[in-house]
């Protein structure tokens, strides 16, 4: 019996630049606390334009966890922080009762035409949490622990697996690991957590013998360990949690345990409240609710 529930392949969306979706979807809406999962890119963008930049848009209910292959982005938001994200590094924002930010991309990323590829996950909040303060927490590809197991190179970006636990500070039981590996390497994927995927960004693995090709999310079976085998070269993802507490509502970038909480932020972003969605500190723009 195969120990894969669902095989995700997603739908690639034109947000100003290609990305491929995979949560939600049709088969599964979440996968532990992983409320929303985009994987961008590879692309390059042309010096002296916009393309590729994020403008300044709300969330709530969630955090946003940024990571990045290759490239870089500029985060600026309405706690005024401003950090620039780089391969490795994990930046954790945790939008809670309301926050506005923007991802735009570097001079110099433009002109030396560096692809900006990487990955862009929500974490849906507890719901004693969702209306917490937000904060944003930027931590640095060095300080993320590394595991060396059998072929496999393990990059620990939160919760705790292969022996080593991230130093990044989650709301809930999270496990997000990224992987790489050489030809024929092989990989035990414990069941120490309740709900687990493996994602491949690039080349190809087997699990348990059953063929994944890059850009498929696979949705394991609980309670039961899973081999990895690597197909040439191959870059992957792991990661899930303990389910959610409940139910969530998800409509353009709000996350909720309530449609009236979905409704009093539309409100709030359509009527500039600045109280819930302050400014960002330099930033003009903004963006209309969308229409649906």
């Amino acid at each position: 019996m195969s120990n894969i529930r669902h095989m995700i392949h997603g739908l690639t969306r034109d947000i100003g630049f290609p990305v491929r979706r995979l949560l939600p979807a049709a088969a599964a809406r979440t996968v532990g606390p992983f409320v929303f999962f985009d994987h961008m890119g590879p692309v390059e963008f042309d010096a002296g334009t916009t393309e590729g930049d994020v403008r300044p848009h709300p969330h709530i209910g969630l955090a946003t966890v940024t990571y990045l292959f290759s490239g870089a982005m500029m985060h600026r938001d309405s706690l005024g922080v401003v950090q620039r994200i780089t391969p490795g590094a994990v930046n954790w924002m945790s939008a809670g009762r309301g926050i506005v930010h923007s991802e735009r991309i570097p001079d110099d990323i433009r002109e030396q035409k560096v692809p900006v590829h990487g990955l862009q996950m929500w974490v849906a909040l507890p719901a004693d949490e969702e209306i917490c303060d937000p904060l944003f927490r930027h931590y640095a590809s060095e300080e993320m622990p590394t595991a060396q197991v059998g072929g496999a190179r393990l990059h620990v970006l939160a919760g705790s697996a292969f022996g080593v636990s991230s130093p990044v500070v989650t709301s809930s039981p999270t496990l997000y690991v990224a992987g790489s590996t050489q030809d024929g390497a092989e990989l035990e994927i414990p069941a120490d957590v309740t709900e687990r995927a493996v994602y491949v960004v690039k080349g190809e693995v087997t699990l348990d013998g059953e063929r994944l090709e890059a850009g498929t999310l696979a949705i394991l079976e609980p309670g039961a360990a899973v081999v990895l085998k690597a197909v040439g070269e191959t870059v992957f993802m792991l990661l899930g949690g303990e389910p959610l507490d409940g139910p969530r509502f998800v409509w353009w970038n709000f996350v909720a345990t309530s449609k009236d909480k979905i409704e009093a932020a539309k409100e709030a972003w359509n009527n500039r409240n600045k109280e819930v969605f302050p400014d960002i500190p330099g930033e003009t723009e903004w963006i209309p609710l969308p229409v649906h």
